[in-house]
């Protein structure tokens, strides 16, 4: 018999219609459809947010080509510029303090000129409804972001006071056409018109301004200043163009893209496990078909296509059904994530789909493939002798088919081939450790439950556990299986609970109580003594006054920093903006010495100074060299370890520093660790006394002030209103807020893991359906009823959820651990209530879901259930 293409395609059709009837076909449908839906609901998330950015690049960067330094640009440059042919706007970019009333808040100053914005339109309420406008307000008036004008309780037409200055409020903005995206700025926005920025005063020698140079213009004109922009570029000068630098998603919201992608592949890998479960009840049903269809002449290619039409038109199906769900979920992170994102988002393109349905096909010949390689080996002679069933994959031969297949996932969703690897065989490595640790527990759990006392009574609590205990004893590993899936589904709902709120509650609880709260910065020289006084008896603990000189890194050995550094270092942060630059003749407050000598000891001098010099002489000597002689102009520098390490700097290299229009060489000659954690004023590079301080610079403090020393800080922003006061309180709140969000996000696709690990225990129970079938029907024939069937059931699963409770909680003690000691440097601490919740929620969630599914198997005839050992 020869089979057409049209009569495979029938015959496919009409096997999957009688199908559907079946458990196991029920579980792969689902699985599937769980797959698919966690891909999909990622992807067309993230599609949209990638084409948004795509789409809006000009807009999102504020012009075609963007210029940012630490001071104003010269009028040659402008008109170089504008003679090649772009259109030119100024921006400038600082933190101040806002006042209205007696309310106080720091914001994000965005100082715009006439010509603002160059694209798109500012959303805008100016007291008529919301509008879009093409221009920012007007001299004399400023507009405030919502959450601003929320906190300082400001409506339309209030006078708000800005440094040296009062401005009226003239609107409210909803939205901005190049509005940074996601945590870039914990202040919110004040929006202001470049005319007021003198009448402030803010803007004085060492304040912390940023300078922006926007352009528009074609493309070409971007060509044709190629080599001016590289000569910015070495000369200190930030220049991002379209072309190159389109905006991004900021770091934090890519680290949850990275999540949310791990997280939905998390599901995909839960979902394959239980195709694999399913696949083998599948192929056990069709064997005796197979043979029949050999015994009729179907070759066995003929057989494969026949089996894999029906089990393609399974997965599509199963695929809309989850790019439905996807969709769905989609929306829900949207509504999560909407005031995080900088723009709207275009409607969902149709990629998204694509590659469900490609994952779909890979999770079925991943985690099936070798599975249903069976039915195309079988023999027609089985019709007559049972006992020729085909052998089964070797469970190695699933494994390493269904890593490759998750690993080809893992890259086409990460798009980092190292990452795909690493996770990938980090995987592995940790599924035999968990397999031997949950192996052991199980274990122990089950000899538990048979020491548990005979108590004579048929339908009694113990006699149940025991029972529902042996029948796991006997399958043993697919037990395993199972436990280790819902454990991985517990362990990362208690992980979100962690990080959500006890992991950040518990570093809060464990700073000192004294623990500076207020960060003062832009602090002038001449204001220094003022402040240092009125700061004294006020706050309960404070840090000195370092002085800030704000310097780009511009060369490292004398070569360019991308070709000195790492490759994986060239995106550095402190190579793409201007450090903060300090000088101490002492070691700072919580810093400590890991290489190299302090300035004070050079040249053979302790700090007493062993030539019967005064330290400082040395200082005078290297600022006056420094001065005057440009080849001698380099001097020591003590460099934070962890930037050491990253750009691959040791002692005796040479930074290169750009500070204004001057460049000074500073020699690395101590390497210092920093207690980052200590919310006091930290530095990655310090010189020594006599060498910045000719440039223009301003003060940074911290101190600590409780809630009833308001009084205090009201007076700060009075007598010094060009100081910026920072409160970490508040900023550690936007942080809770903002790490509420994403982690509800997260949650939303853990919904979809745990239904995957529900999706797994399903697709377990079709699989050992007909052993199940026979125990259930051995213990009827001996006298067993409804009630204790029912209650061995619910025992088996709840001493299943109970063991998978208390893996996740070991797990989730272990990764709390590691974050504890490597992340927030705390002693780890034991979370008794994951001890409780887990185990006990695990034996109630997974023992009423057991129960409930297995209700069938109690509805059926002993003689049936006995009938159905064969297809074991």
């Amino acid at each position: 018999m020869s089979l057409s293409i049209l009569r495979l395609v029938r015959f496919s059709v009409r096997g999957l219609a009688r199908d559907l009837r079946a458990a196991d076909v029920r579980a792969l449908f689902i699985a599937l459809a769980l797959a698919v839906a966690a891909s999909t609901m990622i992807g067309f998330f993230l599609d949209r947010l990638d084409r948004g950015l795509t789409r809006q690049a000009s807009q999102l960067l504020g012009g075609d080509l963007v210029l940012e330094q630490g001071r104003p640009f010269d009028a040659e440059l402008r008109a170089t510029l504008e003679e090649a042919g772009l259109v030119l706007s100024d921006q400038v970019d600082m933190v101040s303090m806002i006042s209205l009333g007696d309310a106080f808040q720091p914001a994000s100053l965005k100082v715009v000129d006439d010509r603002y914005p160059l694209y798109g339109g500012v959303h805008v309420d100016q007291g008529e409804g919301l509008e879009v406008v093409a221009h920012g307000p007007t001299p004399g008036e400023v507009w405030l972001a919502p959450r601003l004008a929320l906190l300082l309780e400001a409506e339309i037409g209030d006078r708000v006071r800005l440094g040296e200055s009062e401005l009226t409020v003239g609107g409210v903005v909803e939205r901005e056409p190049d509005q940074s995206a996601g945590f870039g700025s914990f202040n919110p926005r004040l929006m202001m018109h470049r005319d007021d920025m003198a009448a402030t005063e803010l803007v004085q020698d060492g304040s912390r301004v940023g300078f922006e140079l926007l352009g528009a213009g074609p493309p070409a004109i971007l060509d044709d200043l190629a080599p001016l922009l590289e000569r910015l570029r070495r000369n200190g000068v930030e220049v991002r163009d379209v072309r190159r630098d389109r905006p991004g998603l900021g770091s934090a919201l890519e680290r949850a893209e990275r999540y949310l992608s791990l997280a939905g592949l998390a599901a995909v890998l839960l979902a394959g496990v239980a195709v694999a479960m399913s696949t083998r009840r599948y192929v056990d049903r069709h064997l005796d078909t197979a043979a029949l269809l050999r015994c009729f002449g179907a070759t066995q290619g003929e057989l494969s296509r026949l089996f894999g039409l029906q089990l393609l038109w399974l997965a599509l199906a199963a695929s809309l059904l989850g790019a439905l769900l996807g969709l769905a979920g989609q929306a829900a992170l949207l509504a999560l994530l909407t005031a995080l994102l900088p723009m709207e988002l275009p409607p969902p393109g149709a990629l998204p789909l694509w590659l469900g349905v490609f994952t779909a096909l890979a999770v079925l010949v991943g985690f099936a493939g070798p599975t249903l390689l069976r039915l195309k080996r079988v023999s027609a002679l089985k019709v007559l002798r049972r006992e020729l069933d085909p052998l089964p994959a070797s469970a190695w031969l699933v494994v390493a088919v269904a890593s490759g297949v998750f690993g080809g996932l893992l890259w086409l969703y990460s798009g980092d081939p190292g990452l795909a690897l690493g996770l990938l065989l980090g995987g592995l490595v940790m599924l035999m450790v968990l397999w031997g640790l949950g192996s052991l527990l199980l274990g122990g759990v089950l000899r538990l439950a048979a020491r548990l006392p005979r108590d004579g009574r048929e339908a009694g609590v113990a006699q149940a556990l025991r029972l529902g205990g042996a029948q796991l004893a006997r399958r043993r590993t697919a037990s395993l299986g199972q436990l280790l899936a819902f454990a991985v589904t517990f362990f990362a709902m208690a992980m979100i609970a962690l990080v959500r709120g006890d992991l950040l509650s518990t570093w809060e609880a464990q700073l000192p109580a004294e623990t500076p709260n207020y960060f003062a910065i832009n602090i002038q020289p001449h204001e220094r003594e003022a402040f240092a006084a009125s700061l004294s008896g006020a706050a309960d603990a404070r840090s000195a006054l370092y002085p800030m000189v704000r310097g780009r890194i511009t060369a490292i050995n004398d070569m360019t920093p991308r070709e000195a550094v790492p490759a994986e270092a060239r995106g550095d942060n402190a190579l793409r903006r201007e450090l903060n630059l300090t000088w101490r003749e002492t070691l700072p407050e919580g810093n400590r010495l890991v290489a190299g000598t302090w300035f004070d000891k050079q040249r053979g001098r302790q700090e007493s100074g062993q030539d019967g010099s005064e330290p400082s002489d040395w200082y005078a000597e290297v600022a006056s060299e420094a001065a005057t002689s440009p080849e001698a102009e380099r001097v020591p520098i003590s460099v934070e370890d962890g930037l050491a390490e990253r750009l691959g700097l040791g002692l005796g290299d040479t930074l290169t520093f750009t500070i204004g229009a001057a460049e000074i060489v500073g020699e690395v000659n101590s390497l210092r660790d920093l207690d980052w954690d200590s919310f006091r004023p930290n530095f990655f590079v310090i010189f020594p006394p006599g060498v910045l301080e000719r440039f223009g610079h301003s003060y940074i403090t911290a101190f600590h002030l409780d809630d009833a020393e308001r009084e205090v800080q009201r007076g700060l922003v009075r007598d010094f209103p060009g100081v910026t006061l920072l409160n970490v309180d508040a900023i550690l709140a936007q942080v809770r807020d903002l790490l509420s969000r994403v982690t509800r996000a997260v949650e939303v696709v853990l919904i979809f893991v745990l239904l995957a690990g529900v999706s797994v225990l399903y697709a377990a129970l079709t699989a050992s359906f007909p052993v199940r079938a026979h125990e259930s029907g051995l213990l009827r024939v001996f006298g067993a009823g409804n009630r204790l069937l029912s209650r061995i059931q619910g025992a088996e699963f709840a001493i299943l959820g109970l063991s998978s409770g208390l893996m996740g909680a070991l797990l989730a003690e272990l990764a709390a651990a590691a974050l504890y000691l490597a992340w927030l440097d705390l002693a780890p601490r034991l979370h008794l209530w994951l001890w409780l919740v887990l185990p006990l929620g695990g034996a109630l969630l997974i023992g009423a879901i057991g129960h409930l599914l297995s209700r069938n198997l109690r509805r059926q005839a002993p003689a049936i259930s006995l009938g159905l050992l064969g297809e074991t």
